[in-house]
Parts: structure tokens; C-alpha cells; sequence
């Protein structure tokens, strides 16, 4: 008799990782992917999992960093987004960052070949029928209007909106090297870098301040139908964030902390603009922290305020994209299932979590969910004690209802981060005190020493044969 196949609608990160991952535990998977036939705001091709914001999946620190110990995590578990990540990366300092042509194409290639896997493009205009029995919804921050109405209608709950902002991309060739220098902060150096990742734009006090008034006075792009809708801290526009105060930038993305001027070490910068490789071939950079809401006109005049930029080219602007997700402690349960509909997952950054880790890692678990559903073999859901677990928990009730203000959603997209998991026993030096930034960074290796133990044995790992080489 033939397995039915499970339907994961949306080829983004979420998605592509969950049908990745019920594909490998032996379950057949339609992908469902309404590019090329309907488009959106943000993407630009049809490939699978299309970056369209940053090409950096942040930390690589699995010890002190819990964006990093989920990238850990997620190798465990044979994540596709990982691997081809890994596969595909460009130098960044500490971050791993990639490829994104290279990433989206080695990601659709590998699901095109699996054999349990089928691509069906055309757009899911509403719910999954019911003969869908196993099902899920990664279709991310820009799902379709049909879709997402169709969600409010089943759920009597609303999707809240808001934007996400993208940085502009510029070529290589048109930036004044005489001017900029090559270095990450502090020097560090990451998966596939030196320690001089980044290109660094100094700027004096002058031409900040300049700068800043620039920002606030450059005409933006307006959408009265969508006026208070809030942005998520994690990805402000650059205009926003000046907004917030003079000093906003120069101790956000424009810091000039770590960073020495190689045309002129004795001169400190009052602050810094910085450019991380976009592709494998070092001939796109795009600019860090700028995600921005300005007119494309007003962008390219502005931003050639930057030294070392006067002449810069943009193999893209910025832009703006809705992002559209549901209320997850409400509607889900503990296993990513809709309370009112058994078999009806939901997967990504649709479900609140944010960042393209974050996404993949809530697909996996979707994908596996639903794979041991089809199989007859319950699967409980990953420790708290793991960034899977602490990132989910997040998801389906980890967040404080106000008693303030009776009603309002206090739910909001969340990063991975070790304000998730619960504390762990910090070991304690004999004949040592440890304190301050020694004792905060204890407590992180603590914290990521347990979560990948639990993690693999989550998993079925085996930790002794390993313990054992």
C-alpha cells in the first residue's frame, strides 16, 4: 500500500527543511511553491529557500552564542539548510554568512533529486483540504493574501503584520579602498575568515551627524493602509533607528568599537560603517545594519554621504516586505499543531520565531513531527534545555500575558537567544570567585555544554561511542 504524502506548502527555509526532514525519515512529501506562477514584494527568483533579506545566519560560536549553538543543533539533527550553508559560505568574521545564489541553488537541487520528494508550483489559495490529512504552513512573512485570510478565518484569531526592512547591495569594485579598510571588530576570525571580513567606512563627528540628519530629512516610502504597525527591534531601518536619538547609530550598527583605521591608526572614528562580503565571489558587498525603508532615489543619494562610498554602485536597494504571523501560544500546541485542526502544522517565521535559523529549526521540527505521525511513532518534543526546545516553548507559551493591559497580544517574533533556556549549574573554579564577564561567559558554556548532550540524546545519538574516540 502507498504512504500518503505529507503537503508542506511554502519552499522557503521552513519549508524546504521540513519536506528535507519527512523526506529522510522514509515519509513522501509534496512541496507545494507558488513562485514563479504568483510572486511577492521581496523575492527576486523561483529557486528555493531565496534569501531576500541579509545572507548571514549570524554566530557560528556554538559555546557562547545561542544563534551558534543552534546552528550546532541543527548539523546534529542532518539539517539541508545547514549543509548547504556549510557548503556555500563566504568569509565573515565570527558570523556564517553565504553564498546566496549558490545556497538557493544548492537547496532546490538537492530537493529536486530526493526521490520522496515532489515540487508542485502553484499557489495554496487557502487552507489545506481536508484529504490532506498531514499537512504544513511554511509560507513565511509573505504569505499570500488568500492564505492568510484563510488562516484569521479558521483560527478567529489575527495575523499581526509588520515590516521587515532589506539592506542595499553594492559592488565591490565602486568602493574607495583608499578610504575603507579591511577588518572585523576585535580581529576575530570566524568560520572561512581571516579577521578582516568586513570593509569599515569611518566617518568624524561632522559627517555623522550630517549623515543622521540626512536620514531624518530623506523622503520614505509611506503605506497609510499599514500605519502603526510595529518593527521587529532585530531589523529596525537604518531611518528608524536614527530616529530613536543622534547617538542611536554610533552605538548600534555604526559603532566604532574595535576597529582601528588602517590609512590612519591614530585617528579614532567617531563611527563606522560596515560592508560584509554577499557572495562567494567577493564582487557584492551589502551594507550591515541598513536595512532601510528610504526612496530608492533618496537611498543612493545618502548613502554616498558615507566615505569611501561617493561612487558606489547598488546591485540592489532596500526595500520593504510585510511580515505576516499568527498567534502560536494561542492556536498550537506543544508539537506545532493546530489546536482545532489535528495534522495541520504551521512552520517558520509564520509561527513568530525570527531569523533564518530560527525558521529552518522550526521546520525541522515541524517535518519530523509530522513524519512520526505518518509513521505510528509519537515523537516528544525536544528538552527546553535545548536551543530546539527553548526556541519552541517560545513559540507555543513562553511569553507573559500583561495584566495591565487585558487583551493585547503580548506575543512578538523572537531570535534564539539564552534569555529562552532555563538556568544551568554554572561549575565553580576550586579556589576561584568567578565574576563578571567571566562568570556570564561560564554561564553560557554551561548552558550550551548541557543543550547539546540533551540534544543528542534527544536525538539517538550515541554519546558514548563518541566519548569513547
Amino acid at each position: 500500500m502507498t504512504m500518503k504524502p505529507i503537503h508542506v506548502i511554502g519552499g522557503g527555509l521552513a519549508g524546504s527543511e521540513a519536506a528535507w526532514q519527512a523526506a529522510e525519515a522514509g515519509v513522501p512529501v509534496i512541496l507545494h511553491e507558488m513562485r514563479p506562477m504568483r510572486g511577492t514584494e521581496a523575492h527576486k527568483t523561483d529557486g528555493l529557500a531565496e534569501l531576500v533579506c541579509s545572507n548571514s545566519f549570524r554566530s557560528d560560536d556554538a559555546e557562547t552564542n545561542a544563534v551558534g549553538l543552534l546552528h550546532a543543533e541543527l548539523r546534529l539533527a542532518g539539517s539541508l539548510i545547514m549543509r548547504s550553508g556549510d557548503a556555500h559560505q563566504v568569509p565573515a568574521g565570527s558570523a556564517l554568512a553565504v553564498d546566496r545564489d549558490g545556497f538557493s541553488a544548492d537547496v532546490t537541487e538537492r530537493i529536486e533529486a530526493h526521490p520522496l520528494i515532489t515540487i508542485e508550483r502553484g499557489e495554496v489559495a487557502g487552507l489545506p483540504p481536508e484529504d490532506w490529512d498531514l499537512a504544513i504552513i511554511a509560507t513565511g512573512p509573505l504569505t499570500a493574501p488568500s492564505l492568510a485570510e484563510a488562516i484569521r478565518s479558521a483560527t478567529g484569531a489575527d495575523a499581526l503584520a509588520f515590516f521587515d526592512a532589506i539592506a542595499p547591495i553594492i559592488h565591490f569594485d565602486t568602493i574607495d579602498m583608499d578610504t575603507c579598510w579591511f577588518q572585523s571588530r576585535y580581529d576575530k576570525v570566524g568560520p572561512g575568515g581571516t579577521g578582516k571580513d568586513y570593509i569599515n567606512c569611518p566617518m568624524d563627528k561632522d559627517r555623522y551627524e550630517a549623515f543622521v540628519q540626512a536620514l531624518l530629512d530623506g523622503q520614505k516610502t509611506e503605506f497609510k493602509e499599514w500605519e502603526g504597525t510595529p518593527y521587529f527591534d532585530g531589523c529596525l531601518p537604518i531611518e528608524v533607528m536614527a530616529e530613536r536619538g543622534p547617538e542611536t547609530l554610533r552605538h548600534g550598527p555604526m559603532k566604532p568599537m574595535g576597529l582601528t583605521n588602517a590609512h590612519d591608526p591614530s585617528v579614532k572614528p567617531y563611527a563606522v560603517v560596515q560592508l560584509r562580503q554577499d557572495n562567494a565571489l567577493g564582487t557584492l558587498y551589502n551594507m550591515v545594519g541598513f536595512q532601510t525603508k528610504l526612496r530608492h532615489g533618496e537611498q543612493t543619494r545618502i548613502f554616498r554621504m558615507i566615505p569611501g562610498l561617493e561612487n558606489a554602485e547598488f546591485a540592489r536597494l532596500g526595500g520593504l516586505h510585510r511580515n505576516t504571523y499568527i498567534n502560536s501560544p494561542t492556536l498550537l500546541d506543544g508539537t506545532l499543531q493546530l489546536k482545532r485542526r489535528a495534522g495541520l502544522r504551521f512552520a517558520g517565521q509564520i509561527t513568530g520565531c525570527e531569523g533564518y535559523v530560527e525558521s529552518a529549526a522550526i521546520g525541522l521540527l515541524a517535518g519530523r513531527f509530522a513524519a512520526a505521525d505518518r509513521l505510528g511513532r509519537p515523537l516528544a518534543p525536544p528538552p527546553a534545555t535545548t536551543a530546539f526546545g527553548a526556541l519552541l516553548n517560545h513559540i507555543t507559551g513562553g511569553h507573559i500575558v500583561s495584566d495591565d493591559e487585558p487583551g493585547k497580544r503580548s506575543f512578538q517574533p523572537m531570535n534564539v537567544n539564552f534569555g529562552l533556556f532555563p538556568p544551568a549549574a554554572t561549575p565553580k573554579p576550586e579556589g576561584k570567585r568567578l565574576r563578571g564577564k567571566e562568570k556570564t561567559l561560564a554561564k553560557k558554556k554551561a548552558i550550551t555544554a548541557r543543550a547539546i548532550s540533551d540534544c543528542r540524546a534527544w536525538l539517538g545519538l550515541d554519546t558514548t561511542a563518541e566519548a569513547a574516540e
